[in-house]
């Protein structure tokens, strides 16, 4: 009998059924402790395959009976078709037993092959292939858990497309302007082009647009982890429209572009974070001098309709080729004459996206425009 044994003591061993003399085994685990805890519950086989080997060992035990008995019936003497001695009784319950068994492994193969599937399919997702998908089928509980995996599958192959299209416009928009640096800089420094502001000023150039994109990079990122902190507080957009439009007022001149504002009387002001939503302005201020050729013009307007505050951006550019228009608040999107990174859109959209906000583009022969929609501040 076993030491402290007992009805107690349910399915297995307790270490105390192992005699207290007996070594730790060769063969035995590294890490596993010895003798074991709960010896069938640790290491014997799943709930339900122990109820289906209980099950099957049920079934062809009855089959023994019953093919027993039938093999019986049939060597009675008054079976005289039967009782001759050459007939094969005992292949009666061996048959039984074959049909039975073979019905019971395709039921298994059937429960077991939407498992195997899933466990083909995760380990190809674990080595890199996100292609990997299973079929949907058998019972409802089961598909359901195959389309869950296929939608898991299809969202990592899309995030891994676009993570290795990321760092490849990010390695392209990067070797511009560090290529004018290096440029430049040997230049000067084989003493090709002397030192003076004209040859110097590619370089300041260069590192300012590595600079906003680093920047831009950095927003994309905090938008992306959500880790983004807003600093809202009410302020009058007029006024914040006003004082970025002042600031971009000498790059138009220099580009020849008229660049003017008309803020409607008694806005609502809105509840955000100043430093953000110039940010917005000046992307899409930036972008609209950028686009628009050398006479022409950009107006800035801030009006409200029904709750909503409204900022509009026009210019008399070349506009958006339709194709590109429902794209064109999407990352390294560009047109075929962009000089930009192709993220200031991108990065307005998020931020008008925090702040509950709605962005819009509309363009045509005469040019484009971009709308912003904030909410009233409460």
């Amino acid at each position: 009998m076993r030491a402290g044994g007992g009805r107690g003591r349910r399915r297995g061993w307790d270490s105390n059924a192992w005699p207290a003399t007996m070594r730790r085994p060769s063969w035995w685990p590294e890490g596993e402790p010895f003798p074991p805890q709960r010896w069938g519950r640790r290491y014997g086989p799943p709930p339900f395959i122990r109820w289906i080997g209980c099950f099957v060992v049920t079934v062809l035990f009855v089959a023994l009976l019953a093919g027993g008995f039938i093999g019986a019936m049939f060597s009675r003497d008054g079976w005289q078709g039967y009782s001759h001695p050459s007939f094969p009784f005992f292949l009666i319950p061996i048959g039984i037993v074959v049909l039975i068994a073979i019905a019971v492994g395709g039921g298994m193969r059937r429960m077991t092959r939407p498992m195997n599937n899933l466990i083909e399919a995760a380990r190809r997702i674990e080595s890199g292939d996100y292609s990997a998908q299973v079929p949907e089928w058998g019972s409802q509980d089961i598909r359901s858990v195959a389309h869950a995996f296929n939608s898991m599958s299809a969202r990592l192959k899309s995030m891994d497309e676009q993570r290795r299209s990321f760092m490849a416009d990010v390695t392209h928009e990067l070797r511009t302007p560090l290529s004018v640096i290096r440029g430049q800089a040997e230049a000067i420094s084989d003493g090709m082009y002397p030192a003076d502001a004209e040859h110097l000023a590619p370089i300041l150039d260069a590192t300012q647009t590595l600079d906003r994109l680093v920047e831009d990079l950095r927003t994309l990122v905090l938008t992306d982890a959500g880790n983004l902190v807003l600093h809202k507080e009410q302020t009058d957009l007029g006024t914040l429209v006003r004082d970025t439009v002042e600031s971009f007022q000498a790059q138009a001149e220099s580009a020849g572009i008229s660049l003017t504002t008309e803020i409607a009387d008694k806005i609502a002001t809105v509840e955000v974070d100043p430093a953000r939503i110039r940010q917005v302005i000046g992307n899409l201020l930036s972008n609209a001098i950028r686009h628009t050729s050398k006479g022409g013009s950009v107006k800035v307007s801030v009006g409200s309709s029904g709750d909503q505050v409204i900022t509009t951006v026009a210019d008399t550019g070349e506009g958006i080729p339709p194709d590109l228009l429902p794209h064109v608040f999407d990352r390294f999107v560009k047109g075929p004459n962009s000089t930009g990174s192709g993220l200031g859109l991108a990065i307005a959209r998020d931020i008008v996206n925090l702040h509950s906000g709605h962005i819009s583009a509309t363009s045509g022969a005469s040019g484009t425009t971009l709308t912003v929609n904030l909410p009233p501040g409460k």
